[in-house]
């Protein structure tokens, strides 16, 4: 029976890395993977690595499309890869776990499990509760701990207000410790 993954990390923990190696994995054995990212994320039409390696996708996803249609209609692949999966509705969540279920094609979702307000974000939340297998990517604060939240940057400083979702370049982002975090932000949510 094929299976729904989440695998989630905080900023800088390598999840568009692993994707792009899955990919590659399986096409290195002749078979076919689907690669889906949202529409939202607006940053690049590929899938980006801060390491330097990107890798087209298949489907840039609105957020009204059919996600199942849209695989289906391309030829059944033999795995669909999703980016940025916390972009996700949870219909379109609900569609990944239809075609791992239903249409016994495995499905991998890579993404952010809460934002910068450490709060969850919808595609997140429906991944947490449906996938089969649920996974943490791990990465360093800069004390050197393990990092589990992300925190917003706008021109530098820390900010703890504004809106979910923020793709811009006057924004950044760092991903930090629940200690480091509470030092430099204050506060959770």
């Amino acid at each position: 029976m094929a299976k729904l993954y989440f695998r989630y990390g905080a900023m800088n923990s390598g999840k568009s890395t692993a994707l792009i190696q899955v990919a590659h994995n399986y096409e290195e054995r002749g078979q076919r993977v689907f690669v889906v990212k949202p529409a939202i994320d607006t940053k690049s039409p590929h899938v980006l690595s801060r390491i330097m390696v990107s890798r087209e996708v298949d489907l840039v996803l609105g957020e009204e499309a059919s996600l199942r249609d849209a695989v289906l209609a391309a030829g059944a692949p033999d795995c669909v890869l999703v980016d940025e999966a916390q972009f996700l509705t949870g219909e379109q969540v609900e569609a990944l776990f239809r075609l791992a279920v239903l249409d016994g094609i495995p499905v991998i979702a890579y993404g952010l499990r809460s934002d910068f307000r450490t709060r969850g974000f919808p595609g997140s939340l429906r991944l947490m509760e449906l996938a089969h297998s649920i996974e943490e990517l791990k990465t360093i604060c800069r004390c050197g701990r393990k990092a589990t939240m992300n925190a917003r940057t706008v021109n530098g400083a820390f900010v703890r207000t504004g809106s979910q979702i923020a793709i811009d370049g006057e924004v950044g982002y760092e991903s930090m410790c629940g200690t480091c975090y509470l030092l430099k932000i204050g506060t959770l949510g």
